[in-house]
């Protein structure tokens, strides 16, 4: 077997890290489920969410990580829990679905920069959408963006992943940022403003019954799941890669600043993504959460449209959600050829392609119905992600216990007290509150009118 690679910088681990949180979860995924979900109010259990259980969490994975110095699936192996090998097999998986239709999306971006440069949709921008974002034509694109990940992938971690991610980040922070300032120059962008940033304090309820088992209603039930599961998504836990990722670290790294570092950037793009694609929405008219998953490709198109300079402003936003798009897409595809290069001697190259072809196989659906593609999302956001995240801190609070307070604190120069404190609500609040978001996610997708869980035939 050869030599495992390492990250060549810190900075280089940071910036990959934020890289695979920093992608469509953020430019795609936030603005129209902040949209679809109450505005400020989701922006407020988002916030929460990522603060208070992705944090946590995300140290969480960093611990197994670096602890073990392996990929997601033999790392539990490795630090002698072979029966929590599961938790790895499943985030591994969750990454691997997730990906199939997020190449999708991937996929839209391609054709959005490339009808930029002709204007091909400024005419009808909403119909535009709907003929691109299903067919023979998305599964085409679905194939080209996972090529591109293929190819970056293969190059390795240190050669593929982390000189790309130093040219992805700071590109896509740049970028957004004169956007949200051009934005904030339109006439009607007003009420996207206070939709975003001005939260219904009533809409914060949430309330139980027993009729014999518990039944959740009230404002919070369809936003708790979906906030969370955003913070999640957007900081990609319990998908593998953070625990991939930090399986690279050296023991003098703090990992408690690191994981902060990441919560706060990706958290800062998600809001400034916000500022972004929600006043557009506004502007033009559109009614909050009518877009669904085309909301930002339509606002964007239509406010592009109209600009003297639309064809120039539409190739440069659609080629920094393209460098948001690889950025995520490359972490949750090195999860996979990780394991097999760890625990096959597989040539990355090679492996990468194979799974690359397979992950593509199962987007075939997403590509050719959205309805498909929708479905996949409310898997991965109401079950996969609360099951993995939930094994994980469970795996670390009160399997593995005290020696994950003792790897925290390597390289940092921390106290006892505050690693002990972090155990302690990674086995009580932490845990409690994603048990909380699994079991709304469970209510909408087994005991619903209509459940969530029947596939579109």
């Amino acid at each position: 077997m050869s030599q495992r690679e390492t990250w060549a910088t810190r900075a280089g681990f940071i910036l990959a890290a934020v890289g695979s949180a920093v992608g469509l979860g953020n430019i795609w995924q936030f603005p129209f489920k902040t949209s679809e979900y109450g505005g400020a109010t989701f922006l407020v259990v988002y916030l929460v969410a990522a603060i208070g259980i992705g944090l946590p969490a995300m140290l969480a994975e960093f611990v197994v990580g670096r602890k073990s110095n392996l990929n997601a699936i033999g790392a539990f192996e490795k630090l002698g829990f072979r029966n929590w090998k599961w938790v790895g097999v499943l985030g591994v998986g969750t990454g691997f679905w997730i990906l199939s239709y997020y190449s999708v999306v991937g996929g839209w971006v391609l054709r959005y920069m490339g009808g930029s440069v002709t204007g091909a949709y400024f005419a009808d921008p909403a119909a535009y959408f709907g003929q691109v974002s299903a067919g023979l034509d998305a599964l085409a694109l679905h194939a080209l963006f996972m090529i591109l990940v293929v190819a970056i992938v293969a190059g390795g971690v240190e050669d593929g992943i982390e000189k790309a991610t130093k040219l992805m980040v700071p590109s896509i922070v740049v970028i957004l940022g004169v956007l949200a300032v051009w934005v904030f120059t339109l006439p009607g962008a007003s009420p996207g403003y206070s939709y975003f940033l001005s939260p219904d304090l009533s809409q914060l309820s949430l309330s139980v019954s027993f009729d014999p088992l518990p039944s959740f209603s009230g404002p919070l039930t369809d936003i708790i799941p979906f906030a969370v599961s955003q913070a999640f998504f957007s900081l990609s836990l319990g998908m593998g890669a953070m625990i991939t990722y930090a399986s690279y670290v050296g023991e003098d790294q703090s990992l408690f600043g690191d994981s902060i570092t990441v919560v706060v950037f990706n958290s800062a793009v998600g809001i400034l993504a916000g500022l972004v694609v929600i006043p557009l929405l506004f502007v033009q008219g559109i009614e909050p959460g009518s877009g669904g998953a085309g909301a930002l490709f339509v606002s964007l198109a239509t406010a592009f449209a109209e600009l003297p300079a639309g064809r120039v402003v539409g190739v440069v936003f659609f080629g920094v959600v393209l460098i948001a798009a690889l950025s995520s897409a490359i972490s949750l595809l090195e999860v996979v050829v990780s394991y097999a290069v760890d625990n096959y001697g597989a040539r990355r190259p090679q492996i990468a392609a194979a799974l690359g072809g397979l992950i593509f196989l199962l987007g075939i659906p997403s590509a050719l119905d959205t309805a498909w593609l929708g479905w996949f999302d409310t898997l991965a956001y109401q079950l996969l992600l609360p099951v993995s995240v939930l094994g994980v801190l469970v795996f670390i609070g009160w399997v593995f216990g005290r020696p994950a307070v003792d790897e925290l604190l390597n390289g940092s120069s921390l106290g006892g007290g505050v690693g002990m404190t972090w155990l302690w609500l990674v086995r009580t609040v932490v845990v409690l509150g994603v048990v909380l978001t699994l079991a709304l996610g469970v209510q909408t997708l087994f005991f619903a009118e209509n459940p969530a869980i029947v596939p579109p035939l």
